[in-house]
């Protein structure tokens, strides 16, 4: 089993007005087949959390640690976090010009493992997970998220997850801009990795209508860069009711 440990996580950001923080000491477990909800309103640091895992140069950790399986996580290079069994799905999904999905997957899947998977059953995998999440086969061919619509980039996303198979995936609002038939489709994509490998989920999210889908175990909280408060399927339904508005000062609110 692995154990992503998040304690007392202090981060900052630059920005005109210098070093701003951002996250005020978050503190959080993530255990292989948990699936862990973070929700709270914009500017409240949850993209934040999810690049500070993921290692992004843009963030400074000012104090506390990232630990999977008591390893130290900020000690690595973000290359050595998906070695070593995270992955971030991004909100908004970057393009490769040159690099086709197909060989970008195989790259990946070959530095991960160590070693190139085999020819025969890799194309069998990635063609029945394309097959899964409703791709166009000739996307393979493709470059990486060139000229794809929104949900087509939010799609090669989980393409990635199920395919690499990593440990503990951190999606970063994977359903903004997604119709209702598309957030289905990811949605059942995430699922069904959870189902074969015991995934463990951190999933980032405004509303409430992706975990109708992907059903939380924990629902977090998070408020001007602090865990405001913590509970299970039942505090996001809550959240549908009420929204944010009794955990807010506007005054308060950080652009994170």
């Amino acid at each position: 089993m692995a154990v992503l440990e998040i304690r007392d996580l202090h981060v900052t950001v630059e920005t005109e007005a210098g070093q701003t923080p951002i996250l005020n000491g978050v503190t959080l477990t993530v255990r292989t087949g948990e699936t862990h909800a973070i929700m709270g309103p914009n500017g409240s640091g949850k993209s934040t959390l999810a690049y500070t895992i993921a290692g992004h140069p843009k963030y400074t950790v000012t104090g506390g640690s990232i630990t999977l399986d008591g390893e130290d996580v900020l000690a690595m290079s973000v290359d050595e976090r998906a070695r070593a069994g995270l992955f971030l799905a991004m909100q908004y999904p970057v393009e490769i010009p040159g690099v086709t999905v197909t060989n970008f997957l195989r790259t990946a899947k070959t530095a991960i493992d160590g070693e190139a998977p085999a020819i025969r059953t890799w194309t069998k995998e990635v063609k029945e997970a394309m097959k899964n999440l409703r791709m166009d086969p000739k996307f393979a061919a493709r470059n990486v998220n060139e000229g794809f619509s929104g949900g087509e980039k939010k799609r090669n996303e989980i393409l990635q997850l199920e395919v690499l198979k990593p440990a503990i995936a951190v999606l970063d609002e994977t359903d903004s801009g997604l119709d209702v038939d598309a957030l289905k489709i990811v949605s059942e994509g995430v699922n069904r990795a959870k189902e074969a490998t015991d995934l463990g989920v951190l999933l980032i999210t405004h509303y409430t209508r992706i975990l109708r889908y992907i059903k939380p175990d924990f629902v977090h909280v998070l408020v001007k860069g602090q865990v405001a408060e913590e509970g299970g399927p039942e505090l996001a339904e809550r959240l549908e009711d009420e929204g944010y508005d009794r955990y807010l000062d506007p005054s308060d609110i950080v652009d994170a």
